[in-house]
């Protein structure tokens, strides 16, 4: 008889990264230590850090195919909404130069925008997707891992999203657990690479 501990997560991987620290959320569910994983996936958690390092190790756990979705989740300055920021431009951390001479001058999420906005409304939770970047670190790791991705039909999810000051641990849970559950059911559709 195997014990189940011995054998491997084969359940495709999510990394959720709360690249500022100030987020106002932790995946741990109770006392027991675990993780929260959405149905068909796993969560890994990366915690803050240098951005530079940040987006090296994002992109590794891609890379390897430990990963198939990165949802970064950061503070908005903006409005009293939650945001997921869909695009983000070709800019240096300190946005006064482009990071790329020869990479795009804007880099598309390829996380599912229409659907984790339904998932956010029918959480309760006010939210809208903008094209508008914030200077932060957000939108430098969203550049950086999105133009590192190879184009192709089983291209990873990547999103951004943008917690409001105004929401609590309990509100900015139920956003990050509506948005990895989305990113999640959309992993399972596509074969792994």
């Amino acid at each position: 008889m195997t014990d189940e501990t011995d054998r491997p997560d084969r359940r495709p991987g999510i990394a959720i990264c709360a690249y500022d620290g100030e987020s106002g959320w932790d995946l741990v569910e109770d006392l027991s230590g675990e993780a929260w994983s959405p149905p068909g996936a796993r969560t890994i958690r990366v915690s803050k850090g240098d951005p530079d390092a940040l987006a090296d190790a994002l992109g590794a756990y891609l890379k390897s195919g430990d990963c198939r979705a990165v949802l970064l989740v950061g503070r908005t300055q903006k409005g009293a909404g939650f945001r997921l920021q869909m695009r983000a431009e070709n800019r240096a951390l300190d946005r006064k130069d482009r990071l790329s001479v020869t990479g795009p001058g804007l880099a598309r999420t390829t996380a599912p925008v229409a659907d984790i906005l339904r998932a956010l409304h029918a959480s309760g939770l006010p939210a809208e997707a903008s094209s508008e970047a914030e200077d932060d670190a957000g939108s430098y790791l969203l550049y950086r891992i999105l133009a590192d991705l190879d184009d192709g039909p089983h291209t990873p999810a990547v999103g951004l999203l943008r917690t409001p000051a105004s929401a609590d641990e309990t509100a900015v849970k139920k956003a990050v657990k509506a948005a990895a559950s989305i990113m999640a059911g959309h992993m399972a559709l596509s074969p792994r690479t």
